[in-house]
């Protein structure tokens, strides 16, 4: 029962009905999934303390170092050039990563072809459906020094050839780029579907009153996209870590491991190709604890300033 002005109201409880089994079912393979893939590994964070000897077994009698493992990782000499190129990689993404799709959405909602639009959907979309290996590879081909098509471009204007893949100078700004080119169109289908959600009278009002389209998008469709904007916002606040293993472990090089190596190669390095188990876990879970506290804040600030719940 609840109470409202001092008066007491019964509710109902809603009860579970035989209709919505079906629907209960249907989440039992996702639940699965989180459970083997996303809880069942976080057993293995033990390692992280131990001097693991895979020999022994996860659970067989490991040594106890405590945080040693954290002091072998910071004391390295390139830990802390690593964070930077994480930070710097994955700020980049997500900020270009809301800023190009809002835009580009909303220029795609001022066309009036539909044949036209949803043509430029498909094909800004695309990118987002192929694999990180295809891609990479035909980025290779675009940005080869010699024979790559954009070189031969900037010879063709009197420039010199630039070695996109193999320059630290350039490394970080092609991987934040090619980043974008292939997910911005994921990012524009949704906005746009927030803008169909707008209701047009909102805009004939406003052109009745004299507003212009860009005082209509300022004050109309912005507002309207604000929620679908902070959900994408807080979202993306939790991979602050995350500047693209994939992405990256497919086009960097030994050259380059000053301005593209991040977190997740190094921990491939340590963990895979050079078998130390327990540093390469114990930047994991450093990983995993700063990115907790980022996307913790990201939805306190949602809710605080936003008035915006995700659970």
């Amino acid at each position: 029962m609840n109470r409202e002005n001092g008066v007491y109201i019964k509710t109902k409880r809603k009860k579970f009905s035989r209709r919505e089994l079906p629907l209960h079912l249907m989440l039992i393979p996702g639940m699965l999934m989180v459970l083997i893939f996303s809880y069942v590994p976080m057993a293995g964070l033990v390692i992280a303390f131990q001097r693991f000897v895979p020999a022994k077994g996860l659970f067989g009698d490991q040594q106890w170092i405590g945080l040693e493992n954290f002091n072998y990782i910071f004391s390295m000499p390139n830990t802390m050039n690593v964070l930077k190129n994480t930070v710097v990689i994955a700020l980049w993404k997500i900020v270009l990563g809301l800023i190009v799709p809002i835009t580009v959405a909303i220029l795609l909602n001022e066309l009036q072809g539909k044949k036209f639009k949803k043509m430029v959907q498909t094909i800004i979309y695309f990118p987002h459906f192929i694999s990180w290996i295809i891609f990479a590879a035909i980025l290779v081909d675009l940005l080869s020094p010699s024979t790559g098509l954009i070189n031969k471009l900037i010879v063709s204007l009197g420039g010199e050839p630039i070695y996109f893949l193999g320059d630290n100078r350039y490394f970080k700004g092609t991987v934040i780029v090619t980043d974008i080119l292939k997910e911005f169109g994921y990012g524009t289908v949704v906005y746009l579907a927030s803008i169909t959600g707008i209701d047009p009278g909102l805009y004939e009002a406003a052109a009745i009153d004299g507003a212009g389209r860009w005082k209509q998008t300022w004050h109309i469709t912005l507002p309207g996209m604000r929620m679908i904007i902070v959900l994408m916002m807080v979202l993306s606040l939790g991979n602050v870590l995350n500047a693209g293993f994939d992405q990256i472990y497919n086009l960097y090089s030994p050259i380059v491991y000053e301005s593209g190596d991040i977190i997740d190669t190094m921990v491939y390095r340590l963990g895979l190709e050079n078998a130390q188990y327990g540093p390469a876990t114990a930047i994991g879970l450093f990983k995993s604890a700063v990115s907790t506290v980022f996307i913790s804040v990201s939805y306190y600030i949602a809710y605080k300033f936003f008035d915006y719940k995700l659970f």
